[in-house]
């Protein structure tokens, strides 16, 4: 079973930086993408990014697109998302995932998950 943890999140103030890790403890050939989601209390679970282990492409949500960068260190295992400029409303649970597919932003294409790791930006 994939095992992903994530880790990095912490209570900012707006405009600040945060970097979220990811890591999986085993490499797992099945999985194309990877990608980032978030959930504010009350609210359903949404894309953030995603990058295609095969083809190396990214792509991101309007909402965070220019602030935040996913990048990947293939010998640890490890998935990165850089967020800056942020601002109250990136507020949320951050959520590292993967899928079998292959360009996908649907939360239901989505296999393997990791626990999820708060962001807190106050203004």
């Amino acid at each position: 079973q994939v095992q992903l943890v994530e880790s990095g999140g912490g209570l900012v103030q707006a405009g600040g930086s945060l970097r979220l890790s990811c890591a999986a403890s085993r490499r797992i050939a099945n999985i194309n993408d990877m990608g980032w989601f978030r959930q504010a209390p009350g609210k359903e679970r949404e894309f953030v990014a995603r990058l295609s282990l095969t083809g190396g492409g990214t792509y991101y949500s309007d909402s965070v697109k220019g602030r935040f960068t996913i990048s990947r260190d293939i010998a640890k295992r490890t998935m990165f998302l850089q967020m800056n400029s942020l601002e109250p409303d990136d507020t949320a649970v951050y959520y590292c995932a993967a899928t079998r597919f292959s360009g996908s932003v649907k939360v239901s294409q989505y296999d393997y998950w990791g626990q999820g790791t708060q962001v807190t930006v106050s203004s």
